[in-house]
């Protein structure tokens, strides 16, 4: 994530068994490009020795107010200079003394001299989470402006099962981008569509593409993280629904056209990211068909063609449509743009391995309806989805 580069962050890790959880939270926002100073409690290096963060961030590890020259009025620099705080796993001990203003240690005292924005973390017991004194100060922390992730639920540490996880690392690394984006695309609603379409020749074979979503998931990531309200219609993907936006889950071309059409007047911005099956077959088996030594032959009819549909009635809409090519390139993706009457087109070579469909990295080229062209070298999904929002940004201001 481009938010994350070079931003300043402090990790604050407090005396949870769920410490050693942080340690992969701070890969992800190392490998993002943020520059992070580790600060933990001394109950803390009980559970992770301060040698590992060290190791990882690449600066040293402060662990108490005193005990290295020139730390003691480092919780004023830190919580002053920093970008954002970030305390993961926050105890419920540690969350008291946030909401009360206590400060007996070196993060306590950075938390009362902080002005970075802040991302508290609990995890914990479950009967310690629902505690109506914890619920209080969590309460008294998000009125203070503090952006708090509910723990995930599952197996616990005492070996009961319920709310009190540690969240998932990546999402933590992913509300920390929220916060540190400049949300350029406030108030702008964007419907994205992602992933293949299947159809299917009977309840248990399928007809569909090699679509898995990758890039149409990026763009409602990134639009999110940008302050966007993102609605995202997906077909059948391995990918986790992204937090923050409305998911629709399909599986048909035909589903995917009705979830479409219940949104679309009300956006401004439609992606379509998804690789919608062209055909389907004209008759679905009501039982599973046997295996046939001879050849079959399964006659399919064309799908609704969704896009196009969307240009006949596309009023004040900016419409964003994708083209997956193997030849003539520009050609077919300037006829699609007149043809679906698209505001632009994101043209994809899906012939090369290391791009396209499956992988984590793409190379674009974003042609508008005046046939001005952009082209985006090869890097990461989520870095093109930030430049093709910023291409629909620039037709939103025109």
């Amino acid at each position: 994530m481009r938010c994350l580069t070079n931003k300043k962050i402090v990790l604050g890790v407090t005396g949870s068994i769920a410490a050693y959880k942080a340690v992969e939270l701070l890969r992800y926002l190392t490998k993002a490009g943020a520059k992070v100073t580790v600060v933990m409690t001394a109950n803390a290096t009980w559970f992770v020795g301060p040698v590992t963060f060290e190791t990882l961030s690449g600066s040293p590890v402060i662990d108490d107010m005193f005990s290295r020259p020139g730390t003691s009025l480092d919780h004023v620099r830190l919580g002053q200079e920093s970008d954002l705080i970030i305390i993961a796993p926050a105890t419920a001990n540690f969350l008291a003394k946030m909401a009360h203003g206590l400060g007996d240690d070196f993060l306590s005292t950075l938390m009362l001299a902080a002005t970075s924005p802040m991302l508290v973390c609990p995890a914990m017991d479950k009967e310690m989470f629902v505690n109506p004194a914890v619920q209080s100060n969590l309460l008294r922390l998000k009125e203070r402006g503090c952006m708090v992730m509910d723990p995930d639920e599952g197996v616990l540490a005492s070996g009961t099962v319920g709310v009190g996880r540690f969240p998932d690392p990546a999402q933590i690394a992913e509300h920390a981008g929220y916060l540190l984006s400049d949300h350029d695309l406030k108030a702008m609603k964007i419907l994205v569509t992602a992933g293949p379409t299947v159809e299917y020749l009977d309840p248990v074979r399928i007809v569909t593409n090699r679509s898995t979503g990758k890039m149409g998931y990026a763009l409602a990531k990134a639009a999110w993280r940008r302050g966007a309200e993102v609605t995202l219609i997906s077909g059948p993907t391995h990918l986790d629904s992204p937090m923050g936006v409305k998911t629709v889950m399909i599986q048909t071309a035909d589903e995917m056209r009705e979830a479409v059409l219940h949104d679309y007047h009300s956006q401004d911005v439609v992606i379509k990211a998804a690789a919608v099956s062209d055909y389907k077959p004209l008759k679905k088996a009501q039982e599973k068909e046997k295996k046939k030594t001879s050849a079959i032959t399964v006659e399919m009819g064309p799908t609704p063609d969704i896009l196009e549909e969307l240009g006949r009635q596309k009023g004040e809409v900016v419409l964003v449509g994708f083209a997956a090519e193997t030849t003539n390139h520009r050609a077919n993706a300037l006829n699609k743009i007149k043809k679906k009457n698209l505001d632009m087109i994101v043209l994809n070579d899906v012939s090369q391995e290391d791009r396209g469909f499956a992988a984590d990295s793409n190379e674009v080229r974003i042609i508008d309806r005046k046939g001005t062209e952009e082209v985006v070298p090869l890097m990461s999904k989520e870095d093109v989805a930030d430049r093709i929002l910023e291409r629909i940004k620039g037709l939103k201001s025109k």
